[in-house]
């Protein structure tokens, strides 16, 4: 087994866990990675900025635009969420599924 395997086999195993019914796709998982690899350069940005001395108000314009960039992904990952994984739900008669999007929804807020 490679190593996604044996993630997707802990993951099948743990209770707790969840996992997407239908995987996503190469080119959703690239532009999902490359937003959070931006956020990441965001981060240790602000951390060089620090380490720098500089200006408040700068370092908070980072964190303005981090926290932008965060939300804005929370919402890509909520749109894919309900066009995929709550629409099969839904489509299975599992009628907990919108309470639960509820919550996730509130949670992103």
């Amino acid at each position: 087994m490679n190593d996604a395997e044996v993630r997707n086999q802990e993951l099948a195993d743990c209770p707790a866990c969840h996992q997407r019914h239908t995987p996503r796709g190469e080119e959703e998982l690239r532009q999902l990675k490359n937003r959070l690899n931006r956020m990441v350069g965001q981060l240790n940005g602000i951390g060089r900025m620090l380490d720098e001395n500089r200006y408040c108000g700068d370092i908070l314009i980072q964190i303005s635009a981090v926290e932008k960039a965060l939300q804005g992904f929370g919402y890509t990952v909520l749109q894919s969420h309900m066009e995929s994984c709550v629409a099969e739900e839904v489509r299975n008669g599992n009628p907990d599924i919108m309470a639960e999007t509820l919550e996730l929804m509130k949670k992103l807020k």
